[in-house]
Parts: C-alpha cells; sequence; structure tokens
C-alpha cells in the first residue's frame, strides 16, 4: 500500500526551504569534509518550538522534549489542535501516545571522519530541527523495519516506541519529501539532507549515506548525509539513515 504523501505543511519546517545550493567554481570545498557548523546549528534549529542550543569550548549541546510541536501527527490524541488521523489503512500499534522527554545532544562544532567509523544502534542517532529524534531503519530486536510496522507510521514517517518516544525512520510530509531540505544533524556533527543534491538531482552516495560538497548552509563544503532514494518496502517513505556513521558520534542522553 502506497501512503499518499500530500504535499508540504504550512507549518515552520514545511515553509523553510532548507536546499543545497548548485556548486560555485569559486567556491573552495573542504577535502576533509569538515566544517565549523556552530552558526548553522544555532540559525537553523527551531528555537521557538522549544529547541535550546548552548556551547561550551568546541561543542554544541542540543535539547528538546523530542514532540513534533510545529506539525501534525494522531499521537497527539483526537482533540488536540495538531492532532490529524493517520494514512488510509494505517493505525497506531500497542505504542498509542508519545510523551514529552529531555533529550540532550552534545556534537562536535567541527566534525571530522573518524578513524573507525561506528554502526549507527537502535534510539536516537540524531535530532531534527525540531528536536525529534531521527532513528535509523532498525526496530527493537535489531530487525530491519517491515510492512506491519511501518502501518504505525503518522503522514511523517514516524511513531512512539515502547517509552512513548516519539521519533523519525524516514522521510515525511513535514520533514522532507523529494527535495534538498536540511533535514538535522547526526550524533556525529554532521548534517542530513533530503534525497536530492544542490543540482537538483539524486547524488551518488558512498557507504555510509552521504558526499562532500557544497550545500545551502555550507558554501565552502562539509560531509553531509542524505535520505536514501529508495522507495521502501513501496511504501512511499525514504529511509533516512542506515549503517555506520561518518565520524565520531556525540552524545544523546534522555
Amino acid at each position: 500500500m502506497k501512503i499518499p504523501l500530500l504535499g508540504f505543511s504550512l507549518l515552520a519546517v514545511g515553509t523553510v526551504i532548507y536546499s543545497c545550493k548548485k556548486d560555485d567554481a569559486a567556491t573552495t570545498v573542504t577535502p576533509t569534509g569538515s566544517a565549523d557548523i556552530m552558526a548553522v546549528v544555532k540559525a537553523k534549529y527551531l528555537t521557538t518550538q522549544g529547541v535550546t542550543v548552548s556551547t561550551s569550548g568546541s561543542s554544541i549541546t542540543l535539547k528538546s522534549d523530542g514532540l513534533p510541536h510545529n506539525h501534525k501527527t494522531p499521537y497527539w490524541g483526537a482533540g488536540h489542535v495538531l492532532y490529524e488521523d493517520f494514512p488510509s489503512g494505517y493505525h497506531a500499534n500497542v505504542n498509542t501516545s508519545m510523551s514529552a522527554r529531555n533529550y540532550a545532544m552534545t556534537i562536535a562544532a567541527t566534525p571530522g571522519a573518524a578513524s573507525s567509523p561506528e554502526a549507527t544502534s537502535l534510539g536516537p542517532i540524531g535530532m531534527a530541527l525540531n528536536g525529534v529524534p531521527i532513528y535509523n531503519d532498525q526496530e527493537g530486536g535489531n530487525r530491519a523495519l517491515d510492512a506491519q510496522t511501518i502501518t504505525t507510521f503518522d503522514y511523517s514517517g514516524a511513531h512512539p516506541g515502547p517509552g512513548q518516544d516519539y521519533h523519525y525512520h524516514t522521510t515525511g510530509r513535514y520533514t522532507s519529501q523529494n527535495d534538498a531540505k536540511l533535514i538535522g544533524f547526526l550524533r556525529d556533527g554532521f548534517p542530513i539532507y533530503g534525497r536530492k543534491d544542490t543540482t537538483g538531482v539524486y547524488p551518488t552516495l558512498d557507504t555510509y549515506g552521504g558526499h562532500t560538497g557544497a550545500t545551502q548552509d555550507f558554501p565552502a563544503g562539509i560531509y553531509h548525509y542524505h535520505a536514501a532514494n529508495t522507495n521502501y518496502l513501496n511504501s512511499g517513505y525514504y529511509v533516512l539513515k542506515s549503517g555506520s556513521y561518518y565520524g565520531t558520534k556525540g552524545t544523546f542522553t534522555f
């Protein structure tokens, strides 16, 4: 069953176009893929939606309650101003609601490639611009997302876990669809974008799901991830991240 993805919301994330920019021949792309992310993090995270950004030396800490305050989901519960029903044929699993958490993600202000890349694991692997955690393509028991699990997703490719922890697994209506929007940053400090690159095409990615190049946010170049350009299980959803980190992961507490 394919999900009807119906365009962008007029809410915060859906209205701001965080896209990659065409390469400029006069721009020198950072060959190592590292760059200072502090200014972009401060500018792009939705502090009006409860995300706080603080710095200490060469580290950045992002804090949030993990709830999608800027968009709709059935997990807000009927009667809530941001409630909307599930896609046709979809429904909640045993985890029927979401609750606020105390998330804190600390990342390096100048991320770089890891000497020994580490596999992503269950739980938060990054934070979207609205403070919602980003998860990989695995579920409990380190099982790949399956068709039954996907039927518990809302239009954002998200659902809560057993701890009522709402999180994104895939692209969706309120984060990124067939575009090059900035979605957030992963725990290794590198940004993650939608499926398209600066030129409006689908880039060729490395084994980590990214590549180095200029973006609208980093015109001098940075290593960055993209959502996979594969229609996962023919569901209409596209996995945000699978496999290992490119850089050294920071901490994510809750």
